[in-house]
Protein backbone atom coordinates (compact mmCIF):
# COMPACT_ATOMS: atom_id res chain seq x y z
CA UNK A 1 0.00 0.00 0.00
CA UNK A 2 1.44 3.50 -1.11
CA UNK A 3 2.34 6.09 1.74
CA UNK A 4 1.63 9.14 -0.07
CA UNK A 5 -1.71 10.72 0.25
CA UNK A 6 -4.45 10.68 -1.72
CA UNK A 7 -4.97 14.12 -3.90
CA UNK A 8 -7.26 16.41 -2.70
CA UNK A 9 -7.56 14.27 0.52
CA UNK A 10 -8.17 17.01 3.22
CA UNK A 11 -11.06 18.61 0.99
CA UNK A 12 -13.48 16.97 3.13
CA UNK A 13 -11.92 17.15 6.37
CA UNK A 14 -14.59 19.71 8.37
CA UNK A 15 -17.49 19.75 10.54
CA UNK A 16 -17.90 16.73 11.96
CA UNK A 17 -14.50 15.20 12.07
CA UNK A 18 -13.46 12.47 14.37
CA UNK A 19 -9.94 13.64 16.61
CA UNK A 20 -7.64 12.11 18.49
CA UNK A 21 -6.25 14.54 20.73
CA UNK A 22 -2.81 12.38 22.09
CA UNK A 23 -1.77 13.87 26.03
CA UNK A 24 -4.13 15.48 28.45
CA UNK A 25 -1.95 17.70 29.41
CA UNK A 26 -3.28 21.58 29.98
CA UNK A 27 -2.89 22.24 26.31
CA UNK A 28 -4.58 18.95 25.15
CA UNK A 29 -7.41 19.09 27.14
CA UNK A 30 -7.73 22.74 26.27
CA UNK A 31 -7.51 21.86 22.47
CA UNK A 32 -10.00 19.40 23.15
CA UNK A 33 -12.63 21.53 24.58
CA UNK A 34 -12.06 24.07 21.55
CA UNK A 35 -12.84 21.16 18.89
CA UNK A 36 -15.28 19.58 20.58
CA UNK A 37 -17.17 22.89 20.41
CA UNK A 38 -16.40 23.66 16.63
CA UNK A 39 -18.16 19.96 16.26
CA UNK A 40 -16.18 17.52 16.72
CA UNK A 41 -15.68 13.88 18.29
CA UNK A 42 -13.07 14.26 20.14
CA UNK A 43 -10.84 11.35 21.85
CA UNK A 44 -8.92 12.45 24.39
CA UNK A 45 -5.93 9.71 25.25
CA UNK A 46 -3.68 9.65 28.27
CA UNK A 47 -1.54 7.21 29.36
CA UNK A 48 -2.35 7.92 33.31
CA UNK A 49 -5.82 5.53 33.59
CA UNK A 50 -6.49 7.40 36.95
CA UNK A 51 -6.61 10.73 35.14
CA UNK A 52 -8.54 9.09 32.39
CA UNK A 53 -11.04 7.67 35.18
CA UNK A 54 -11.25 11.39 37.28
CA UNK A 55 -12.30 12.88 34.00
CA UNK A 56 -15.23 10.66 33.17
CA UNK A 57 -16.64 11.44 36.60
CA UNK A 58 -16.05 14.98 36.95
CA UNK A 59 -16.11 16.25 33.01
CA UNK A 60 -13.19 18.40 33.84
CA UNK A 61 -9.57 17.69 34.39
CA UNK A 62 -8.99 18.51 37.62
CA UNK A 63 -5.77 17.84 37.77
CA UNK A 64 -4.17 19.98 34.35
CA UNK A 65 -7.34 22.22 33.89
CA UNK A 66 -9.46 23.09 36.37
CA UNK A 67 -12.27 25.07 36.15
CA UNK A 68 -12.90 24.14 32.52
CA UNK A 69 -15.40 21.88 31.91
CA UNK A 70 -15.50 19.03 29.14
CA UNK A 71 -18.78 18.54 27.01
CA UNK A 72 -19.93 14.95 26.11
CA UNK A 73 -18.20 15.06 22.87
CA UNK A 74 -15.17 14.85 24.82
CA UNK A 75 -13.95 11.00 25.27
CA UNK A 76 -11.53 10.34 27.57
CA UNK A 77 -9.62 6.74 27.50
CA UNK A 78 -6.30 5.52 28.12
CA UNK A 79 -6.33 2.76 25.11
CA UNK A 80 -4.41 4.64 22.66
CA UNK A 81 -5.71 2.12 19.85
CA UNK A 82 -9.04 3.03 20.81
CA UNK A 83 -8.34 7.13 20.35
CA UNK A 84 -6.81 6.32 17.41
CA UNK A 85 -9.36 4.02 15.34
CA UNK A 86 -11.01 5.83 12.63
CA UNK A 87 -9.42 9.38 13.23
CA UNK A 88 -9.46 11.61 10.85
CA UNK A 89 -7.14 13.90 12.23
CA UNK A 90 -4.59 13.49 15.55
CA UNK A 91 -3.56 15.89 17.03
CA UNK A 92 -0.24 15.07 19.28
CA UNK A 93 0.03 16.94 22.50
CA UNK A 94 2.51 15.53 24.44
CA UNK A 95 5.75 17.03 25.64
CA UNK A 96 8.75 17.42 23.65
CA UNK A 97 10.21 14.18 25.12
CA UNK A 98 7.08 11.95 24.67
CA UNK A 99 6.86 12.89 20.74
CA UNK A 100 8.90 10.01 19.85
CA UNK A 101 7.61 7.28 21.41
CA UNK A 102 4.43 8.31 21.38
CA UNK A 103 4.83 8.48 17.17
CA UNK A 104 6.19 4.90 17.23
CA UNK A 105 3.26 3.73 18.84
CA UNK A 106 0.76 5.80 17.31
CA UNK A 107 1.93 4.57 13.46
CA UNK A 108 0.36 1.04 13.27
CA UNK A 109 -2.98 2.88 14.05
CA UNK A 110 -2.82 5.94 11.43
CA UNK A 111 -3.77 5.51 7.56
CA UNK A 112 -2.34 6.45 4.68
CA UNK A 113 -5.04 9.77 5.03
CA UNK A 114 -5.28 10.81 8.56
CA UNK A 115 -4.14 14.15 8.98
CA UNK A 116 -1.34 14.95 12.37
CA UNK A 117 -0.90 18.31 13.65
CA UNK A 118 2.16 18.70 15.75
CA UNK A 119 1.34 21.49 19.07
CA UNK A 120 3.87 20.76 20.84
CA UNK A 121 6.57 23.87 21.24
CA UNK A 122 10.36 22.09 22.13
CA UNK A 123 13.02 20.38 20.51
CA UNK A 124 14.40 16.79 20.92
CA UNK A 125 16.85 16.36 23.54
CA UNK A 126 18.80 13.56 22.28
CA UNK A 127 19.27 15.14 18.97
CA UNK A 128 17.78 18.70 18.37
CA UNK A 129 15.23 17.60 15.65
CA UNK A 130 11.74 19.81 15.72
CA UNK A 131 8.77 18.05 16.49
CA UNK A 132 7.52 17.47 12.80
CA UNK A 133 10.97 16.45 12.65
CA UNK A 134 10.72 13.53 14.88
CA UNK A 135 7.32 12.36 13.66
CA UNK A 136 8.72 12.18 10.15
CA UNK A 137 11.87 10.14 11.77
CA UNK A 138 8.67 8.41 13.19
CA UNK A 139 6.37 7.19 10.77
CA UNK A 140 7.13 6.67 7.33
CA UNK A 141 5.59 8.62 4.53
CA UNK A 142 3.92 11.51 6.63
CA UNK A 143 5.47 14.43 5.64
CA UNK A 144 2.97 16.04 3.60
CA UNK A 145 0.51 15.30 6.29
CA UNK A 146 2.17 17.13 9.18
CA UNK A 147 0.86 20.32 10.43
CA UNK A 148 2.40 22.81 13.25
CA UNK A 149 -0.16 24.21 15.30
CA UNK A 150 1.27 27.32 17.43
CA UNK A 151 1.08 30.84 18.87
CA UNK A 152 0.60 32.80 21.73
CA UNK A 153 -1.53 30.57 23.45
CA UNK A 154 -1.89 29.73 27.22
CA UNK A 155 -4.03 26.71 27.74
CA UNK A 156 -6.02 28.58 30.63
CA UNK A 157 -6.99 31.24 28.44
CA UNK A 158 -7.81 28.73 25.58
CA UNK A 159 -9.65 26.69 28.32
CA UNK A 160 -12.10 29.55 29.40
CA UNK A 161 -12.74 30.04 25.39
CA UNK A 162 -10.97 33.47 25.68
CA UNK A 163 -10.25 34.96 22.29
CA UNK A 164 -7.05 33.71 21.15
CA UNK A 165 -5.18 33.09 17.54
CA UNK A 166 -3.06 30.54 16.19
CA UNK A 167 -0.82 30.00 13.22
CA UNK A 168 -0.92 26.11 11.28
CA UNK A 169 1.80 25.63 9.01
CA UNK A 170 2.67 22.99 6.88
CA UNK A 171 4.96 22.32 3.34
CA UNK A 172 1.48 21.12 2.11
CA UNK A 173 -0.97 23.68 2.20
CA UNK A 174 -3.69 21.81 1.97
CA UNK A 175 -3.27 20.18 4.97
CA UNK A 176 -3.13 23.84 6.56
CA UNK A 177 -6.21 24.71 5.50
CA UNK A 178 -7.71 21.74 6.53
CA UNK A 179 -6.76 22.20 9.98
CA UNK A 180 -8.31 25.57 9.53
CA UNK A 181 -11.30 24.70 8.63
CA UNK A 182 -11.14 22.18 11.81
CA UNK A 183 -11.43 25.56 13.79
CA UNK A 184 -14.72 27.14 11.72
CA UNK A 185 -18.09 26.07 12.42
CA UNK A 186 -18.43 27.16 15.97
CA UNK A 187 -21.44 29.73 16.30
CA UNK A 188 -19.19 31.66 18.92
CA UNK A 189 -15.64 30.69 17.80
CA UNK A 190 -12.70 32.11 19.96
CA UNK A 191 -9.76 30.42 17.87
CA UNK A 192 -8.96 32.18 15.24
CA UNK A 193 -6.36 30.19 12.90
CA UNK A 194 -4.30 31.42 9.91
CA UNK A 195 -2.07 29.12 7.69
CA UNK A 196 1.48 29.44 7.28
CA UNK A 197 3.88 27.35 4.91
CA UNK A 198 7.12 28.34 7.03
CA UNK A 199 7.06 25.05 9.48
CA UNK A 200 10.92 25.77 10.40
CA UNK A 201 10.37 29.64 11.56
CA UNK A 202 7.05 28.41 13.29
CA UNK A 203 8.90 25.43 15.21
CA UNK A 204 11.78 27.03 16.29
CA UNK A 205 9.77 30.48 17.22
CA UNK A 206 7.19 28.16 19.78
CA UNK A 207 10.77 26.01 21.40
CA UNK A 208 13.18 29.23 21.48
CA UNK A 209 10.19 31.66 23.51
CA UNK A 210 9.79 29.14 26.33
CA UNK A 211 14.02 30.07 26.93
CA UNK A 212 13.29 33.49 26.68
CA UNK A 213 10.00 33.36 28.98
CA UNK A 214 12.13 31.58 31.67
CA UNK A 215 15.09 33.97 31.27
CA UNK A 216 12.10 37.09 31.45
CA UNK A 217 10.78 35.33 34.94
CA UNK A 218 14.37 35.58 36.11
CA UNK A 219 14.43 39.17 35.77
CA UNK A 220 11.00 39.80 37.02
CA UNK A 221 11.82 37.50 40.26
CA UNK A 222 15.38 39.37 41.01
CA UNK A 223 13.49 42.81 41.07
CA UNK A 224 14.90 44.47 37.96
CA UNK A 225 11.25 45.14 36.39
CA UNK A 226 10.16 45.98 33.34
CA UNK A 227 12.67 47.69 31.16
CA UNK A 228 14.86 44.91 31.89
CA UNK A 229 12.13 42.15 30.49
CA UNK A 230 11.68 43.89 27.79
CA UNK A 231 14.95 44.50 26.61
CA UNK A 232 15.86 40.70 27.24
CA UNK A 233 13.06 39.37 25.26
CA UNK A 234 13.64 41.88 22.52
CA UNK A 235 16.92 41.17 22.03
CA UNK A 236 16.02 37.16 22.77
CA UNK A 237 14.18 37.55 19.30
CA UNK A 238 16.87 38.89 17.71
CA UNK A 239 18.81 35.61 18.54
CA UNK A 240 15.89 33.89 17.56
CA UNK A 241 15.67 35.55 14.24
CA UNK A 242 19.73 34.72 13.48
CA UNK A 243 19.17 30.98 14.52
CA UNK A 244 16.19 30.31 12.56
CA UNK A 245 18.07 32.27 9.62
CA UNK A 246 20.94 29.48 9.71
CA UNK A 247 17.66 26.77 9.64
CA UNK A 248 15.95 28.13 6.82
CA UNK A 249 13.43 29.64 8.57
CA UNK A 250 11.77 33.06 7.27
CA UNK A 251 12.07 36.13 9.29
CA UNK A 252 8.55 37.38 8.55
CA UNK A 253 7.62 34.35 10.86
CA UNK A 254 9.39 35.63 13.77
CA UNK A 255 7.02 39.13 13.67
CA UNK A 256 4.58 36.72 13.60
CA UNK A 257 1.50 34.48 15.79
CA UNK A 258 4.18 32.10 15.90
CA UNK A 259 7.29 34.15 17.20
CA UNK A 260 6.23 37.49 19.19
CA UNK A 261 3.16 37.09 19.90
CA UNK A 262 3.98 34.06 21.43
CA UNK A 263 6.66 35.24 23.12
CA UNK A 264 4.21 38.38 24.39
CA UNK A 265 2.04 36.01 26.08
CA UNK A 266 4.58 33.97 27.25
CA UNK A 267 7.45 36.10 28.70
CA UNK A 268 5.15 37.75 31.01
CA UNK A 269 2.20 36.07 31.78
CA UNK A 270 2.11 33.72 35.47
CA UNK A 271 0.01 31.44 33.71
CA UNK A 272 3.21 30.58 31.55
CA UNK A 273 4.79 27.38 33.18
CA UNK A 274 8.19 28.67 32.12
CA UNK A 275 7.90 32.19 33.16
CA UNK A 276 7.16 30.61 36.74
CA UNK A 277 10.39 28.49 36.63
CA UNK A 278 12.29 31.39 36.23
CA UNK A 279 10.44 33.57 38.72
CA UNK A 280 10.87 31.21 40.79
CA UNK A 281 14.67 30.96 40.15
CA UNK A 282 14.58 34.84 40.72
CA UNK A 283 13.89 34.42 44.05
CA UNK A 284 16.12 32.07 45.06
CA UNK A 285 14.67 28.38 44.65
CA UNK A 286 16.85 25.95 43.39
CA UNK A 287 15.70 24.49 39.60
CA UNK A 288 15.22 20.88 40.89
CA UNK A 289 12.71 22.38 43.66
CA UNK A 290 10.93 24.06 41.14
CA UNK A 291 10.27 21.75 38.92
CA UNK A 292 9.32 19.44 41.19
CA UNK A 293 6.72 21.31 42.40
CA UNK A 294 4.83 22.33 38.89
CA UNK A 295 4.00 18.86 38.08
CA UNK A 296 4.40 19.67 34.37
CA UNK A 297 6.85 19.75 32.22
CA UNK A 298 8.89 23.44 31.61
CA UNK A 299 9.93 22.92 27.99
CA UNK A 300 12.48 25.80 28.12
CA UNK A 301 14.63 24.10 30.24
CA UNK A 302 15.61 21.26 27.88
CA UNK A 303 15.27 23.04 25.43
CA UNK A 304 17.55 25.72 26.59
CA UNK A 305 20.41 22.72 26.16
CA UNK A 306 19.62 21.83 22.85
CA UNK A 307 19.45 25.33 21.98
CA UNK A 308 22.88 26.22 22.70
CA UNK A 309 24.02 22.89 21.05
CA UNK A 310 22.43 23.89 17.91
CA UNK A 311 23.67 27.13 17.55
CA UNK A 312 27.32 25.88 17.99
CA UNK A 313 26.61 23.55 15.34
CA UNK A 314 25.76 25.89 12.61
CA UNK A 315 27.78 29.25 14.45
CA UNK A 316 25.18 31.58 15.44
CA UNK A 317 26.08 33.83 18.64
CA UNK A 318 23.14 33.45 21.27
CA UNK A 319 24.61 35.22 24.41
CA UNK A 320 21.43 35.46 25.98
CA UNK A 321 20.47 31.57 25.46
CA UNK A 322 24.02 30.99 26.69
CA UNK A 323 23.84 32.77 29.74
CA UNK A 324 20.77 31.20 30.70
CA UNK A 325 22.31 28.01 30.26
CA UNK A 326 24.95 28.92 32.67
CA UNK A 327 22.25 29.99 35.11
CA UNK A 328 20.21 26.81 34.51
CA UNK A 329 22.97 24.16 34.35
CA UNK A 330 26.36 25.56 35.18
CA UNK A 331 25.65 27.00 38.56
CA UNK A 332 26.54 30.51 37.47
CA UNK A 333 24.69 33.41 39.73
CA UNK A 334 22.30 35.42 38.05
CA UNK A 335 23.33 38.30 38.58
CA UNK A 336 27.10 37.78 37.54
CA UNK A 337 25.59 36.17 34.48
CA UNK A 338 23.26 40.06 34.08
CA UNK A 339 26.44 41.35 34.77
CA UNK A 340 28.51 39.61 31.68
CA UNK A 341 25.37 40.61 29.11
CA UNK A 342 25.64 44.15 30.37
CA UNK A 343 29.43 44.54 29.39
CA UNK A 344 29.72 42.69 26.16
CA UNK A 345 31.45 44.92 23.15
CA UNK A 346 29.10 47.38 22.21
CA UNK A 347 26.96 46.32 18.69
CA UNK A 348 24.44 47.66 16.67
CA UNK A 349 21.22 47.08 17.06
CA UNK A 350 19.92 44.30 14.14
CA UNK A 351 18.77 41.01 14.64
CA UNK A 352 22.44 39.89 12.02
CA UNK A 353 24.65 41.25 14.69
Amino acid sequence: MSSEPIPHLFDSIGTGARVAVLGAGSWGTALASVLAAHGHSISLWARDKSLVDQILSDHENRQYLPGAPLSSAVHPTHELSEALNGADVVVFAVPSGATRQIAREAAAWLGIDTLLISAGKGLEDTTGLRMSQVMEDTIPGVTPRVVVLSGPNLAVEVGRRAPTASVAASTNIAAARAVQRLFLGDPNPTFRVYTGRDVVGVELGGAIKNCIAIGAGILEGVGFGDNSRAAYMTRGLAEAVRLGAAQGAQMDTFLGLSGVGDLIATGGSKLSRNYRVGYAMGLGRPLAEILSELGQVAEGVPTTKVLCDLADSCGVEIPLCAALHAVLFEGRPIRDMIQQLMIRPPKEESSKV
